[in-house]
């Protein structure tokens, strides 16, 4: 892209995007053809937001990192500054597709800048210090579950009377961590009226445990005011298409946010025998000759827009009392 194109269009838009490469230690800012590195620590957030201060109608273009993103992301929210965190593949994608191959820092805080005069991404918005709260407990609990299964896996193999009695000791210490954490999240809930109601919501439709309900809405927030085509996409359980003349390819799901498939998986094991109506759907499928992975993939995404529909109905409703109490 010209530096004249470039110019042009971001005299259209009043928008000058800049991109970071964020790193466990730096923070890499491309701005107006201009690199700059940061320390990425309190002191080095604050230098990089005077930087963006100089200039008006910034906005940053960031990869998700796994954590490291988030406090910069938090300075700039409190600064008013938007900020889209992006999908590190698509970014990749977008500058091999320019012939891009080669990789470092200030070659990646200046793709970050491209990718945003390209295509525009939406801000990121802020979340609640609930919402927040929320991941980091469910994060949390999820780790410890998956260590407990695994425990429980490998209980059986030790023969070793000490390591017996060590591996006995350790279940236990997970099942009161796992207790601890869910008790957490129930207090937090208690504080928090409106997420309170979302979870119970969830809770009422045969098959989803507070767990799953804990986990979705931690992961997806903008369950309820999404339409069928955009919450299966979002949780990457809308099939794709892999047709190429003649050929028919197998439909396949992914992208999206594996921490929803891994929550409504276990829920929809239970809800194929639990809840009539998706019991009758999975049982349909099977009888049609679908492979029962594939059936229940369906039941999962018919599960999650039953949930988005019933929260839907509840934000309606919600919406519906406060506006008597208004007239009243």
């Amino acid at each position: 892209m010209s530096p004249n194109t470039i110019k042009h269009m971001q005299t259209e838009n009043a928008v000058v995007y800049a991109g970071v490469d964020v790193a466990k230690a730096t923070l890499q800012l491309h701005l107006q053809s201009r690199q700059s590195e940061f320390a990425n620590t309190p002191a080095g957030l604050r230098q990089l937001l005077k930087e963006m201060q100089k200039v008006t109608g910034v906005h940053v273009v960031c990869e998700a990192t796994g954590g490291y993103e988030q406090p910069m992301v938090k300075v700039l929210h409190g600064a008013q500054i938007p900020v889209s965190v992006t999908n590190p593949a698509r970014v990749r994608a977008a500058a091999q597709a320019q012939g891009q191959r080669a990789k470092s820092d200030p070659i990646d805080a200046q793709g970050l800048t491209d990718y945003g005069q390209r295509y525009q991404p939406e801000a990121t918005p802020p979340t609640s210090a609930t919402q927040e709260q929320l991941v980091a407990l469910t994060q949390w609990l999820k780790q410890l579950i998956h260590g407990q299964a695994m425990a429980k896996t490998q209980a059986e193999h030790h023969q070793e009377p000490f390591v017996r009695r060590q591996h006995a000791k350790l279940i236990v210490h997970l099942q009161s961590q796992i207790k601890a954490v869910e008790e957490q999240i129930e207090a937090l809930l208690e504080r928090d009226a409106a997420l309170q109601k979302r979870v119970n919501c969830l809770d009422d439709i045969a098959g989803v445990g507070p767990r799953t309900a804990w986990m979705v809405l931690a992961h997806m927030p903008e369950l309820g005011q999404l339409n069928r085509q955009q919450v299966g996409s979002l949780a990457g359980l809308a099939p794709w298409i892999r047709d190429s003349g003649t050929m028919k390819g197998r439909r396949c799901i992914g992208g999206g946010r594996p921490e929803v498939r891994l929550a409504l998986y276990m829920a929809a094991l239970s809800a194929a025998r639990s809840n009539p109506v998706l019991s009758a759907f999975y049982k349909r499928l099977r009888a049609k000759g679908k492979l029962a992975k594939v059936a229940l993939t369906a039941v999962m995404r018919k599960l999650l827009i039953y949930m988005n529909h019933q929260l839907k109905d509840l934000l309606a409703h919600t919406a519906t009392e406060k506006t008597a109490e208004v007239k009243t």
